[in-house]
């Protein structure tokens, strides 16, 4: 058996990540092909008759087309074992997107080339640069119309703030798209079909003014793209490993993903280029992946993905040590002792039992304690991580239990959805009756738990919304002494199941208001943080 560190070096952990419609999930598909993961984009090997997308599980995905959960999907390539994670893509369902990009050391951003930077795509971004994570973007849709490469360059930087570097250049756009001018390897890879799918062995040329480039170009074409490479190579970024791995520069990729086109040369870039599993933090230590110790947090729970089971899987990444069966370790936060005896290798809905992993590997852990989200389990109960960050909600509703028969059901299903984290739940102080009050960032995800009640609790459900749009928690600040608070006129006071106090408002301008009239208290737009050590057990 290799060495742990050997294993760990040729981990690769990433998310993808786009504005709905973009291309996210077709180029998940894409890269399992590569990866012999499929026999064909949107089946399962050896399940011919299943056209389904892989990554998209959920019933409720299939009917709607869209991506609502982040699924995990794992494959080797070229001595590599790839952990990818399918994320969300609703421009609604964004915190599960959020709570997943904690558990990957990379990220592939997929932009539609026709639109540009999307707003869920400055939102995404956004996230990973706080968090220091590495992009490689893939220009996609090339085989239609699209925006002029060298303003989509101009926008990267613009409108994000980051570096860009073109890693190969588009040849044309649309239906005169003739494909990509690689500048790394000066080699030329034509967009022409083939029998069975692939494509014509990339040409190796001397440079652009070769004459085979201006054969298959035409002269106005090689003009124009001999142009615009010149002037990326005289005032553009130049490729920088460092700067990638610093998140300070994007290497961008050019093709078509639903044509399996600039697939690969964007696969075999991500892996020379990104980096194996980075250290995490717990307090002031930083926890290495090579160290012999076993340390995970859980990113996500999701119960019922298989209907036949009706159970729970939490989600962990492994940032530390070697997982192997049934080895004994804490959960940190209960501090109890837990055997590992049934961790699933998961690919989408399919699982398989594993015998060992590695850091950065993620793992599915079926049963034991109920696991919550960013839970750390470990073999040295000293180390206890605090990845898993929180948003303030914008969307808030009531939700009632129209049918008292089925109370338990009803009780016992939002239960688990909360654990999950689908949403969240807070009190409202001072009311008559203890109505759950559900916070999320986007609506669809009121929908998906409503959704889920009935189809895998049993349990009806009404929604009764309610106008709030901005959460703040809050507190006094120390030493300030008795000062009367003066509340904004419809604000609503609510409390979070760690005891945090939230101010609920319907406009931002109320909180300036707070704000300006209650010098004492100090508003925040997630929970302050406790202790991580402190956490109470499940």
């Amino acid at each position: 058996m290799n060495s742990l560190n050997a294993e760990v070096q040729r981990r690769r952990t990433l998310a993808i990540i786009s504005h709905p419609d973009a291309g996210k999930t077709t180029l998940t598909e894409k890269l399992l092909l590569y990866g012999g993961a499929l026999q064909m984009a949107g089946s399962v090997r050896a399940r011919k008759g299943q056209r389904s997308t892989t990554s998209d599980w959920m019933e409720l995905e299939r009917q709607r087309g869209i991506s609502i959960s982040s699924t995990l999907l794992q494959f080797d390539y070229d001595n590599y074992r790839v952990n990818l994670l399918d994320t969300p893509g609703h421009k609604d369902f964004s915190e599960d997107t959020y709570r997943v990009l904690t558990a990957v050391d990379a990220a592939v951003m997929v932009i539609d080339a026709g639109k540009g930077i999307e707003s869920q795509t400055r939102k995404l971004f956004e996230v990973c640069a706080r968090r220091g994570i590495p992009i490689f973007t893939f220009m996609n849709k090339f085989d239609r119309p699209a925006k002029d490469p060298l303003e989509l360059l101009d926008e990267l930087e613009s409108v994000l703030g980051i570096g860009a570097c073109a890693m190969n250049w588009p040849l044309g756009d649309g239906a005169g798209f003739k494909g990509v001018w690689d500048r790394m390897t000066r080699s030329l890879h034509l967009f022409e079909r083939v029998p069975s799918g692939k494509f014509v062995t990339p040409a190796e040329t001397a440079g652009l003014d070769d004459p085979i480039v201006l054969e298959k170009l035409g002269l106005e074409l090689h003009e124009r793209v001999k142009g615009e490479v010149a002037m990326i190579e005289g005032a553009g970024h130049p490729f920088d490993a460092a700067q990638v791995l610093a998140g300070k520069l994007t290497p961008v990729f050019f093709g078509s993903g639903v044509n399996n086109f600039g697939v690969q040369l964007l696969l075999d870039n991500f892996l020379r280029y990104s980096s194996p599993p980075t250290a995490r933090s717990s307090g002031e230590r930083l926890v290495e992946p090579s160290e012999e110790t076993f340390s995970a947090f859980v990113f996500k729970i999701q119960a019922n993905m298989d209907p036949q089971h009706r159970d729970r899987i939490a989600f962990a990444r492994i940032v530390s040590g070697r997982f192997e069966r049934d080895m004994a370790v804490t959960h940190v936060q209960s501090k109890k002792k837990v055997r590992l005896s049934s961790a699933h290798k998961l690919f989408g809905r399919d699982r398989e039992i594993i015998e060992d992993a590695v850091a950065g590997d993620v793992i599915g852990i079926v049963g034991g304690v109920e696991y919550g989200i960013g839970d750390t389990i470990t073999t040295d109960p000293t180390i206890c991580f605090a990845e898993i960050p929180r948003f303030s909600p914008e969307k808030f509703a009531l939700l009632h239990n129209p049918q008292t028969s089925k109370y338990k059901q009803f009780r016992e299903g939002l239960r688990q959805l909360l654990q999950e984290g689908v949403v969240q739940s807070y009190e409202i102080e001072g009311a008559a009756a203890k109505v759950p009050l559900l916070a999320a960032v986007g609506e669809l995800q009121f929908e998906v738990l409503q959704y889920r009640l009935e189809n895998e609790y049993n349990a009806e459900s009404r929604l009764e919304p309610r106008p709030w749009t901005v959460a703040r928690w809050w507190r006094e600040k120390p030493g300030t002494g008795a000062t009367e608070t003066v509340w904004p006129t419809g604000s609503a006071h609510a409390v979070d199941p760690d005891g945090g106090r939230i101010l609920l408002v319907e406009e931002a301008w109320q909180l300036n208001y707070f704000a300006e009239r209650n010098a004492h208290i100090e508003l925040a737009n997630a929970p302050f943080k406790p202790d991580p050590s402190q956490k109470s057990a499940k």
